[in-house]
């Protein structure tokens, strides 16, 4: 069982989840897997419902807090963990930026990229939460050319967020890479922490009996 103050994490390793993992290992803190099987439709039983009633994962349970949405257990678990010094304190100049790249990923990048996935045309920036795709690229290309860190020298859990983001979506050609995409995956996820927490879940995957 785990102890109270061990984080529980709702997962799939064919799932955005992976990207919680990644941040939990680079936290270097003691965590529990709970693996939702998406063949048995575990995510819409009864029991996972009542943690999470959108049916999806990750969902992180932590000293009897849920927390869902991922970029909210992000925020969560750097600001919970601080120790780790992967998020800027509420007085530390670079908080701002830190939230800003955080938000961005969920409200501007995942709905440009899945709208552009989908095929669905383009309506009036005056209507569209993120603007358009094009602008959206060009923010978070311009970011990366920066860097080497979205917050510069600094790399925080916002890297892990993103990087861990756009391994997934450029190997699933939602988006084309680029050298500056490429240069940035690399210096974060050629940490050992990452390497870690993919050849977990590749061994998780493994032992579930998923292909891939």
């Amino acid at each position: 069982m785990s102890s109270p103050s061990q984080p529980v994490l709702f997962h799939n390793p064919h799932s955005r989840a992976c990207m919680t993992r990644a941040l939990l290992e680079e936290l270097g803190i003691p965590f529990e897997i709970r693996v939702i099987d998406f063949r048995k439709d575990e995510q819409r039983s009864a029991e996972y419902l009542a943690i999470n009633p959108m049916g999806k994962v990750p969902a992180l349970r932590h000293d009897g807090t849920v927390v869902t949405e991922t970029v909210a257990i992000y925020i969560y678990l750097a600001d919970r963990f601080g120790a780790a010094k992967l998020a800027p304190a509420l007085d530390d100049p670079d908080r701002g930026s830190y939230l800003r790249w955080l938000v961005f990923y969920a409200a501007c990048f995942e709905p440009a990229v899945g709208d552009r996935a989908a095929k669905r045309p383009p309506v009036p920036r005056s209507q569209s939460g993120y603007g358009d795709f094009e602008s959206v690229m060009t923010t978070v290309n311009d970011q990366l050319a920066a860097g080497p860190y979205l917050l510069g020298e600094r790399f925080s859990a916002a890297d892990v967020l993103w990087a861990n983001a756009l391994r997934w979506i450029t190997g699933f050609k939602l988006i084309d890479s680029n050298p500056q995409i490429e240069a940035y995956m690399k210096r974060v996820l050629d940490r050992p922490a990452q390497l870690r927490a993919v050849a977990a879940d590749q061994e998780l995957a493994e032992q579930m009996g998923l292909a891939g």
